[in-house]
């Protein structure tokens, strides 16, 4: 089955991203915490989404995740992927993402953020791609600019990132490098 056509306004806005910000917990994930008898948090993150984002940090997109929730395995995920800017405990994520895009020099109009729930309203309004998962909240309809064919921690976030790299116009140079006729 084909994937939808995405709207002009939707790949422009894509083309223009320099800085790629997630929420971590129904984005990164499926949304669902894992507890041991410890009281031990475990998650589960998408392999795809993890090359979705080392291929946007190859090409100079910046990685962002901020998260309402203090997580060690979020830190862990991302110290894997080379992700400088992990920000977990977060209480205000507009005043957080607003501060890593001045450190950064980034515009929010040339900023994604991608969340799949409330806390994640205050930045839609604010960025230049508001993107959530198709397991989003029914609330959050009306609110952002696309929401993906994947569910948050099933590949939503490759999705995110496969647009950006295909409007920035490196998806033929990718397709070459692994090994694409």
């Amino acid at each position: 089955m084909a994937a939808p056509e995405i709207p002009e306004e939707i790949r422009a806005r894509a083309a223009r991203v320099r800085l790629a910000a997630f929420d971590v917990d129904g984005t990164l994930t499926d949304g669902r915490l894992w507890f041991d008898g410890d009281g031990r948090e475990s998650k589960a993150y998408h392999i795809h989404d993890g090359l979705g984002l080392k291929l946007l940090q190859d090409h100079g997109v910046e990685i962002a995740w901020i998260t309402a929730r203090e997580s060690p395995s979020a830190r862990a995920r991302a110290r894997d992927l080379g992700i400088r800017h992990v920000h977990t405990g977060v209480k205000d994520k507009r005043e957080c993402l607003q501060e890593l895009c001045r450190k950064l020099d980034v515009a929010l109009d040339a900023t994604a953020w991608m969340g799949d729930d409330l806390a994640d309203l205050c930045l839609f309004a604010h960025v230049g791609l508001a993107v959530a998962p198709a397991n989003r909240h029914d609330w959050l309809q009306g609110h952002v600019h696309w929401t993906t064919a994947a569910r948050g921690g099933e590949g939503a976030v490759r999705e995110l990132c496969d647009l950006i790299l295909a409007q920035q116009g490196h998806r033929e140079t990718l397709l070459q490098r692994y090994g694409a006729p």
